[in-house]
Parts: structure tokens; C-alpha cells; sequence
């Protein structure tokens, strides 16, 4: 039988990426759509996009993670690794997302699977991200410990368990954040936005951005800066933990820059709106709930409890409260997530 030749590590042609090696795991680069009936609902005034990261790939729903675990793949390969090791929430789309990784690139997995959320649906450690993660071969292991974006003991311990059983593992933090390259995917994000940009003939004025444990926010930070905009970068907190949040945000954007030759980030260009996290990481306000039909009866898009939808409430917050000057145009990164839904089936029990 022929076998399908593994796909070729490459050199990043973007030019601040160009010398970091990138394993490819999505399509290339994401549609950018403009949501205008969402537009039209909330005036006219203020032009809304989205640049469709939850469309990026076919392994197992894709995802912003992906993008960061590009260029994470390769060091993994590299240090002769048998087994990635990671941790999130019950239902985290990063782990899923290690999961599809691991198998594709013909390695074993552990997913450590904390109790970051304080939900209670019937069905929610069965279904959703962490039923993609058990079909795709991953041993998740349930861990009954709350929310906490930092370096977690018991992810440490599967590390050393790996290693007491023969195993060679390879560590993936929270969110492939603090790795070291965990910036680099959304560096490249911002130069496939200005590559899109020229196509189109106009600049964004905004990009909004859901924010947890920071890499996805950073490295756009880190992007954009070398056009001016890294302050137009607006993150939408849903981790409820902002002051460390926004600290993890400018270490790991600081750091970013520093690995890739690029320009000094400042505390201030995090700007991080705390406003939308509530009540607490995970689970979804009111508001929250309403802003994710919203965008589904209006554009048939498609947003999760966890984070798009807290994105999505701030962003059609700020356009009502006139945060954004008129005629302004904005970028919002979908990172995906819809896979989290079906554990929260009872808070759309009637749509």
C-alpha cells in the first residue's frame, strides 16, 4: 500500500517568521468575510469583519491553536519526543486541538482535563472538545482543580509520569502560551492581515480579540507593531483573572519580539477590556448567551460560551456604546470553539 508522504517542514516565508520552522496544519491563510447584516443591525456606521481562524484547518474543527502549534511542531520532532502533554479545561479547545496534532503527527498523547468551570450540565465531561479528544485516541485524565492560567502541578506530574514509563514526553503549556514559540503563529497572522489588506485596498482600524492565557493576543501585539497598530489590538478578557491575564500578555509578547528581532512592546500596548469576562471564567452572562444568536440568526457564525461569544458580546458592546469612531473598520478574530457548545446544551435547550 502507498503511504501519503508526511508534510514537509518549511521555512516561514512571512519575513518576520523566515527563520523558524513551521510544520503546516491548516488550509493556509483564513478567509476574511464581512458580516453585514451584523453591520447593518447595529446602524451602519461602523464596518464589521471576521477573519475566520475556526475555518483554518481540517483536523478536528481547527482553531487559533493551531496556529501557534505550527511552529511548535517542530521542536517537538525534534527533541525525539514520543508523547505531547498538555493541559486545559474539561471542555478546552487546546487540548483538542493537541489531541488532532498528536495524531496526525504520529504521537501519543496526555491531556490533563481540570475543573476550570464551575458548570454543571449533565452531559459536559462527554461531549463536545473533550469527545474529540477520546476518539482521536487521547488518554484524558479528569483533574478536580479550578481555574488558573499559570504552570499547574498536576501537568507537571504527567510530565514525570511519562517520563517514570518509559515515555518521552513533550511539554505544551495552557493554550501554548508560555512555550517559547507559543507567539509566533499570531505573529504571522498579522502579516497575512496586511497581506489581505493590500488585496482588498483599505487597513482595518481594529481587531478584536478574545484573551486567556495571552499568546493569541501577544502575538498580534508583536505583528501589528510593526505597523503602528499594536494599541488597536483590542483583547476581550473572558479568563475573569485580568491582572494576571494582561501581565502573562505582555511577558509572553515581550518575549515574542525579543525571539523574532522585533520592536520593544510596552506595557501599554496591552490593552486588554475587562468588561465581558463576567461571572466568572467559562460560563456565559446573559449577555453573553444573546450576543452568540445574535451573530448565529444574523450570519449564521457560530460562537462558543467559553470565549468567542465573550468576544463577540464586547465587540457588539463597544460598536452600541460608540467606542469605535464612525466609519471605522473592524477585524474580528473567530479563534473557533464551537465544539464547547454541546457541553452547555441546557443553556440552549431552545435555541
Amino acid at each position: 500500500m502507498i503511504q501519503a508522504a508526511p508534510p514537509t517542514i518549511t521555512m516561514e516565508p512571512a519575513a518576520m517568521l523566515s527563520k523558524f520552522e513551521r510544520y503546516p496544519l491548516t488550509f493556509g491563510p483564513t478567509p476574511i468575510e464581512k458580516l453585514s447584516r451584523l453591520t447593518a443591525h447595529l446602524g451602519g456606521d461602523i464596518e464589521i469583519y471576521a477573519k475566520r481562524e475556526d475555518c483554518n484547518s481540517g483536523l478536528a474543527f481547527g482553531g487559533n491553536k493551531l496556529r501557534k502549534l505550527e511552529y511548535i511542531v517542530p521542536d517537538a520532532i525534534a527533541s525525539n519526543a514520543d508523547t505531547l502533554v498538555s493541559i486545559g479545561g474539561v471542555q478546552s479547545n487546546h487540548t483538542r486541538m493537541v489531541a488532532a496534532v498528536a495524531a496526525k503527527i504520529g504521537m501519543k498523547c496526555l491531556l490533563i482535563q481540570e475543573s476550570w468551570v464551575p458548570h454543571e450540565d449533565a452531559v459536559y465531561d462527554r461531549v463536545g472538545n473533550i469527545l474529540l479528544s477520546r476518539i482521536m485516541g487521547a488518554e484524558t485524565r479528569l483533574i478536580d482543580e479550578g481555574f488558573d492560567i499559570g504552570i499547574r502541578d498536576s501537568w507537571t506530574r504527567a510530565l514525570a509520569e511519562v517520563t517514570a514509563r518509559g515515555g518521552r514526553p513533550y511539554a505544551i503549556p495552557a493554550g501554548a502560551s508560555v512555550h517559547k514559540f507559543g507567539g509566533l503563529g499570531y505573529v504571522g497572522f498579522a502579516e497575512e492581515v496586511r497581506a489581505q489588506e493590500r488585496d482588498m485596498g483599505f487597513s482595518f482600524d481594529y481587531i478584536i480579540v478574545c484573551t486567556v492565557t495571552g499568546s493569541t493576543h501577544a502575538g498580534m501585539v508583536v505583528g501589528f507593531a510593526a505597523d503602528g497598530r499594536q494599541r488597536n489590538v483590542i483583547g476581550i478578557d473572558a479568563s475573569c483573572t485580568p491582572a494576571q491575564t494582561r501581565a502573562q500578555v505582555l511577558d509572553i509578547a515581550r518575549n515574542t519580539s525579543e525571539l523574532i528581532g522585533g520592536k520593544p512592546i510596552a506595557a501599554d500596548d496591552i490593552v486588554l477590556n475587562e468588561d465581558y469576562a463576567y461571572p466568572v471564567y467559562g460560563v456565559p452572562s446573559k449577555q453573553t448567551v444573546e450576543a452568540i444568536r445574535l451573530s448565529a440568526r444574523l450570519e449564521g457564525m457560530i460562537t462558543d460560551p467559553v470565549y468567542e461569544g465573550k468576544s463577540m458580546q464586547g465587540m457588539i458592546d463597544l460598536v452600541q456604546r460608540g467606542f469605535f469612531p464612525k466609519g471605522s473598520r473592524v477585524l474580528y478574530a473567530h479563534l473557533g470553539g464551537a465544539p464547547a457548545l454541546n457541553g452547555y446544551s441546557y443553556t440552549f435547550r431552545n435555541g
